[in-house]
């Protein structure tokens, strides 16, 4: 069969950016076919870039004439296409030379401690085996690693290259990567096809070349009597004097988005600039491609901008009229943009599309599409440790080995697919609630399973059996030492078949259901099986692999029904697919581009030594991936001015149009804010999505005014202070009864700081009560240990407060025989109660007294523990009425088995500052603050006087647990009250 005339290759075509390749490259068939037979079409074989490129040109020849389709194949597939009539060894798993890259590399740092962390030894493999990948790709001999003169180089790299060696030794002949593979059967079938050419037309279309093995075919196809490049986005209009510079390799050749056809057309010998056309198709915007050519010339001839920009002249408008540009202020804003302009594109019947390299974006879009009900066609889909069976997998890879603490047990057990079985969540998660609020919320910082089982024997029905169940289910992950990985794969997948199966024995689940659990169980499967090749493993190198494994693996979205011609593609997927209008967004400088990483192994005067390429190549592909999108028939260019953490900075791309743009006189200026006026309508437009209909008035500041009965009829001396500075705290508290919950186990906090400093000076004061022994500081720092042991289960923290305490010992002993020459200690943690007379309703305020001294004559001194700093004089008298409302409740004889008697010292004991603030003890003080009391009480139940959020804060920064409840943030400290009963 003949598709094209006889001569010499290679046989290279291309079509312009923006124009349909998909469209182009059927309609360049049908051409050379009119008048062929119908089977003549059927015996071409084409070579696409991607799976997905696949799917579009085998729909696209669906949705024309009925005829016989051509065999068309993903590039993908050639390394592992046993259809190729070749003698080669099987492709061998990536996985497993991976991790006998990982086990070099663990070798290296356990030599050399200090290189790297242990959890870096998969992510270190990973640009290992891309490093060998490019060598092979590109047809290096690793052995040529060996030949480099480390001498001019610093040591770190002349360390790099001495394990390199090893590595050549060891590992570069074991296992072939996927370019390596590539070019093995290229150079196969070239050697074939010299003495027996196929007689059948082949292509390969939508591939740049950029990897040394997919460049190596595609040199033995374009040298087939049939066979022919097609190659996307051609700049047809870049001078002779611009494709010379970028074949010579001077500053700015590497990021231009032509380099790539230049590179391969020096591999291939033909003429970059002199490339014919595949069909003669005329891009839909050729003046905004003139504009774009030449805003993106290297940086070393921008001066070509004065001169050939006036070329541009007349053109400027019709360059920028389908050009919309978006300056979004954050993600957010820019995310709602693009959703608002594909859903004005649905509306209007046009194939729209977003490309973009920002996933965060790309799922930012999908959920404000939500909002129309719109489903956009997005095959990218979530890595696989984000989907439900992935995010289990790793919950249980991070338990190896490590304590089980309350909040991961939980959110083991809230996780949807734990105790899948059809009819049995309902009372899991029932017993769920209940473990949650009854014994882990509060609780001890790790999990208790002996109390966890008394819990369950005394509650409630199938508590007993659903805890058997759930220890023994974890119970495969406790080994903590090192041990095969296919030891480790076994134990997480026991584990998590047993949690979805739940505790009724026998029960169905859905963990390995759907794409996504197909895939997860996949994945460790090959775990298990190439697990020989690293050896022993520890479980932080476990859970390191698996969160590698898992980011480079990808889940489609569920089966859904797409909304027709709304579509999300990566920027590899655009390359041969086109819209009538294309959204590039996050064009920000480090997302596209994304900035080339640092090479761990070769720096680029070691990469140049060898005949890598650059990793500056990666920028050009993305600058021809821009070059080619930005050509549509509608094209909108968009970012954020701000992402989560910092301003961002505009792609080298849009700097560059822009200051090309600006320098073109007035006509260049008003087509730029043009494209500009369009974003900033359809930005204003988006965001009045957001608004209301009607404006909708701040919450007031919350001022309650309950009924009298409803009011407290008691209050502790703590909660007096947080009535006068937070009346609403009070409010919600006592009226509403609402109650913050504890976290999930204990945290080391200042309140558990606080706990375990009131146990150990009572456990002392306890143990000295008959007087100070010599040895007092041994007997403090003794009790000390055993409170903190008590009281502080993270041995960090243990060693964190008693180096701090230590230091408070000598302090606190000297004041303590100066308390002890004054009084006898006669009572801790003690309550009390005292009734208010006087009052409309009955009202009593109580107290809980850190401790009471007694003197000889009678007379008694209260002293209060603070473990962090002393309020001043002014904030003690004004606010801190514990200890004076403690006295009056002494002198009342309101305290438990204590006798009433007057107070003569009153002194509040700042073991975080070291210092003490002695109050006044005079009984007409006392009485005085009574009283106060009782008038702060009576204007309390006064009906009319409302619970004030944050009255009288202590500072800025205080924050109340019910802070969400009043709405603060709609209203600010000092703002006037609502006035409502």
């Amino acid at each position: 069969m003949t598709l094209f005339a006889p001569g010499p290759g290679p046989r290279v075509f291309a079509l312009p950016p923006g124009a349909d390749f998909t469209a182009a490259l059927i309609e360049g068939l049908d051409a050379r076919l009119a008048g062929a037979p119908p089977e003549t079409m059927a015996r071409i074989e084409i070579w696409v870039n991607t799976q997905r490129a696949r799917r579009a040109l085998t729909e696209a020849f669906a949705n024309g004439p009925a005829r016989l389709l051509p065999r068309i194949r993903a590039l993908s597939e050639l390394a592992e296409d046993l259809r190729l009539p070749l003698e080669l060894p099987p492709a061998g798993p990536a996985l497993a030379r991976k991790l006998e890259l990982a086990r070099l590399v663990a070798a290296l740092l356990a030599a050399e401690p200090g290189r790297a962390a242990e959890t870096a030894v998969f992510d270190l493999a990973d640009s290992l085996a891309q490093l060998l990948d490019d060598l092979e790709g590109e047809g290096i001999d690793p052995a040529a690693l060996r030949r480099i003169d480390a001498g001019d180089h610093a040591a770190h790299w002349q360390q790099s290259l001495r394990f390199l060696d090893i590595l050549v030794t060891h590992a570069a002949a074991t296992i072939t990567g996927g370019q390596g593979r590539l070019r093995r059967v290229a150079e196969a079938l070239a050697a074939a096809w010299a003495t027996n050419a196929p007689a059948d037309p082949v292509l390969v279309a939508g591939s740049t070349g950029s990897r040394g093995g997919t460049r190596a075919f595609m040199a033995a196809v374009a040298r087939l009597p049939q066979g022919a490049l097609i190659l996307p986005g051609h700049d047809p209009a870049l001078p002779e004097a611009v494709w010379r510079r970028l074949g010579a390799g001077e500053a700015g050749a590497f990021d231009h988005p032509q380099h790539g056809f230049r590179r391969l057309a020096d591999s291939l010998g033909f003429d970059a600039g002199a490339v014919a056309s595949w069909h003669p198709v005329a891009p839909p915007a050729p003046e905004r491609n003139a504009l774009v050519s030449l805003a993106l010339r290297p940086a070393p001839v921008t001066d070509q901008w004065r001169q050939e920009g006036r070329g541009l002249a007349g053109s400027l408008a019709a360059a920028t009229d389908g050009l919309t540009w978006i300056d979004a202020p954050d993600a957010r804003a820019e995310g709602r943009a693009i959703a608002l302009a594909l859903r004005d594109a649905a509306a209007e019947g046009l194939r729209a599309a977003l490309v973009t390299p920002d996933r965060t974006l790309a799922r930012r879009v999908t959920a404000e599409l939500d909002r129309w009900g719109i489903i956009p066609d997005d095959s990218a889909g979530r890595p696989l440790g984000l989907v439900p069976p992935g995010v289990l997998l790793r919950h249980l890879a991070g338990l190896a080995g490590e304590p089980l603490d309350p909040a991961t047990l939980l959110a083991l057990l809230k996780h949807p697919l734990v105790t899948s079985a059809p009819g049995a969540r309902a009372g899991h998660a029932a017993l769920t609630a209940r473990l949650e609020l009854e014994r882990l919320r509060g609780g001890p910082p790790v999990v208790d399973w002996p109390a966890l089982r008394d819990w369950a024997a005394e509650g409630p029905e199938q508590a007993a059996p659903w805890i058997a169940w759930l220890e023994g289910a974890l119970r495969p992950l406790a080994t903590a030492g090192p041990r095969p990985l296919a030891a480790h794969v076994a134990a997480q997948v026991a584990a998590a078949e047993s949690l979805a199966a739940g505790h009724q024995a026998g029960g169905e689940h859905g963990l390995w259901a759907k794409e996504a659990g197909a895939r997860a169980r996949a994945l460790m499967e090959s775990l298990a099986a190439a697990g020989a090749a690293f050896g022993p493993m520890s479980p932080a190198q476990y859970r390191a692999l698996l969160q590698s494994e898992m980011a480079a693996r990808d889940v489609p979205e569920e089966a859904v029904v797409t909304d027709a011609g709304i579509a999300i593609w990566g920027t590899l997927e655009a390359r041969v697919q086109s819209a009538d209008l294309v959204i590039l967004g996050a064009l920000n400088e480090g997302i596209w581009p994304r900035i080339p990483g640092a090479d761990p192994w070769l720096n680029r005067g070691l990469r140049l030594a060898l005949g890598l390429p650059s990793p500056e190549q990666s920028v050009g592909l993305a600058a021809h991936d821009f070059q080619q999108a930005i050509a549509a028939p509608r094209a909108i260019v968009s970012r954020a001015a701000r992402d989560a953490e910092a301003p961002t900075v505009p792609s080298r791309w849009l700097l560059r149009l822009e200051n090309l743009m600006l320098g073109l006189g007035e006509e260049g200026r008003d087509a730029l804010a043009a494209t500009r006026r369009r974003g900033d309508v359809l930005l204003a437009r988006a965001a009045d999505l957001d608004r209301p209909a009607a404006p909708l008035a701040p919450t007031r500041r919350p001022s309650p005014r309950p009924p009298a009965a409803a009011r407290p009829d008691a209050l502790s001396v703590t909660q007096v202070e947080t009535l006068v500075r937070d009346p609403y705290a009070i409010y919600a508290r006592k009226v509403l009864d609402l109650v913050a919950l504890d976290p999930p186990g204990r945290a080391a906090d200042a309140l558990t700081r606080g706990s375990a400093l009131h146990d150990a000076l009572d456990a002392f004061v306890a143990a000295t009560e008959a007087g100070l022994p010599p040895d007092a500081a041994a007997v403090f720092a003794e009790t000390l240990r055993e409170s903190l042991a008590r009281n502080a289960p993270w041995p960090a923290v243990r060693a964190i407060w008693t180096a701090r305490l230590d230091r408070v010992a000598a302090w606190f002993l000297a004041g303590e025989e100066e308390r002890r020459a004054r009084a006898r200690p006669l009572a801790r943690e003690v309550r009390g109660r005292l009734a208010l007379a006087g009052l409309a309703r009955p009202f009593a305020v109580t107290a809980k007294a850190d401790r009471i001294d007694r003197a000889g004559d009678g007379r008694f001194a209260i002293y209060d523990y603070k473990s962090g700093g002393l309020p001043s004089r002014a904030e003690a008298d004004a606010f801190h009425l514990q200890l004076p409302l403690e006295a009056a409740i002494l002198a009342a004889g309101g305290f438990e088995d204590l006798p009433a008697g007057p107070v003569s010292r009153l002194e509040l004991i700042g073991l975080g500052s070291r210092k003490t603030l002695s109050l006044d003890a005079d009984p007409a003080a006392i009485s005085e603050t009574l009283d106060r009391l009782r008038q702060l009480i009576a204007t309390y139940q006064n009906p009319a006087t409302g619970f004030t959020a944050r009255l009288r804060p202590q500072r800025l920064s205080y924050a109340s647990d019910y802070d969400h409840l009043s709405r603060h943030g709609e209203w600010s400290d000092g703002d006037a009250t609502e006035d409502v009963s």
